[in-house]
């Protein structure tokens, strides 16, 4: 877990593009913190995710979709990654961090490096709303539309840990100046300021 200016010096894979463009703009940014990609890639390995949705979705072939049993594996498997446990330590890491950003108290989002949908919260302490928030957005991964735009572009259930963005406050609104300045990213902002970008 990083700050924007530490994420800057680590590459793209493990922290998102988007997080080295928002190191230029830190000290416009909310409280906020960068979860690298191996958090996710941890979960899921702990948690013996990859066996466990290789078994549930065997028996979908991809060049001859049956949507209606698609769709029900993925009720099931948005449910399994919703109640897979993350370990004691990973969850006292990320407890850590959002003390640590100063997610303190109110409302947090987060969302994928160049994404716009996000998953948001408020509570006082924030830790479990933010855990539990990050399991929703990992489980978005598996609703049927994610899937099956993913085995029509791979031909598989497959998909790569990503890293996640975690800002305090509510999601934000498109900044048109803040995006010309960045590039081909959307830039948004919120009223406690820049939020991130999609």
């Amino acid at each position: 877990m990083f700050t924007f200016p530490e994420a800057a010096t680590l590459s793209e894979a493990r922290v998102g593009l988007e997080s080295h463009l928002l190191a230029r703009f830190a000290a416009r940014l909310p409280a906020a913190f960068v979860l690298e990609a191996a958090f996710e890639e941890a979960f899921y390995r702990r948690a013996n995710l990859p066996e466990q949705l290789g078994k549930l979705f065997a028996a979908i072939n991809p060049r001859r979709i049956d949507e209606d049993v698609l769709e029900g594996l993925c009720e099931k498997a948005t449910s399994l990654v919703r109640t897979s446990a993350l370990m004691d330590d990973s969850v006292q890491l990320l407890l850590r961090a959002v003390n640590n950003a100063g997610l303190s108290s109110g409302e947090f989002h987060l969302r994928r490096p160049g994404e716009r949908r996000s998953e948001s919260g408020g509570a006082r302490p924030p830790g479990n709303a933010v855990l539990f928030a990050l399991k929703r957005l990992w489980a978005n991964d598996w609703q049927f539309e994610a899937v099956l735009a993913r085995l029509d572009t791979l031909g598989s259930i497959a998909l790569e840990a990503r890293p996640v963005l975690i800002f305090a406050g509510p999601p934000g609104q498109p900044d048109p100046g803040l995006a010309e300045q960045l590039g081909a990213f959307e830039a948004w902002r919120s009223a406690a300021g820049l939020v991130g970008l999609a």
